[in-house]
């Protein structure tokens, strides 16, 4: 009995190969039949299951100590970074369709008050929200201020603009993983509940991890 020791892929692939070895009737040695044949390469794995579990075992090893011993520093830390940033936004973008869920939210943004840019913004106010968080932004960082300057200690807890028809909300993340930031949610006055919407909208704040 011959043992074959071809690899798993001749054990896919090697019927194709054979066949036209076999009826190719070229004479001679076996590796001068494989030459004139031609034999065909090897095909990558692509599967989408495949390459979700690479991915996985991928992420993985990366976190993993073993990741730093077969890898520059700067290489494994660019990695992590980019794992982050996605992870956070992802988790920024799911916030966002929590506070544009609330009955008469017609706008919402997470916002870096330090810098007064917006880092995730959404809805169709009336307005520009872009503008909108860099002016809430002074608003925010005028009444610390003011708290410093009075020796208050208290946390604020949101801050209420009440226009002719809107309601204009900013919660102030005071968590570690959020700290720096504020959310700002506009809400149409007239189908909006404004203490059901202030609830969920410190349920979402607390959150909020960046």
């Amino acid at each position: 009995m011959r043992v074959s020791s071809r690899p798993q892929w001749w054990r896919r692939h090697g019927s194709d190969a054979d066949a036209s070895s076999s009826g190719s009737g070229v004479p001679g040695s076996d590796a001068a039949q494989a030459t004139a044949v031609g034999l065909p390469k090897a095909r990558a794995v692509s599967s989408q299951e495949s390459g979700e579990r690479d991915l996985d075992q991928f992420v993985e090893w990366i976190w993993s100590g073993d990741a730093e011993a077969s890898a520059p520093d700067d290489t494994v830390e660019s990695v992590r970074i980019t794992i982050e940033e996605q992870y956070n936004m992802s988790s920024l973008d799911d916030a966002l369709q929590q506070l544009l869920a609330i009955e008469g939210a017609t706008g919402a943004a997470i916002v870096d008050y330090g810098s007064g840019m917006a880092l995730a913004q959404g809805g169709n106010p009336s307005f520009d929200l872009g503008i909108a968080a860099a002016g809430n932004s002074n608003v925010v960082r005028a009444k610390l201020a003011t708290m410093r300057d009075l020796g208050v200690t208290d946390e604020i807890d949101d801050i209420l603009i009440t226009l002719s028809s809107q309601y204009h909300l900013i919660n102030v993340l005071n968590t570690t993983g959020a700290n720096g930031l504020f959310i700002y949610l506009v809400l149409n006055s007239a189908s909006a509940n404004l203490a059901l919407a202030r609830h969920k909208l410190k349920g979402i704040a607390a959150q909020i991890e960046v």
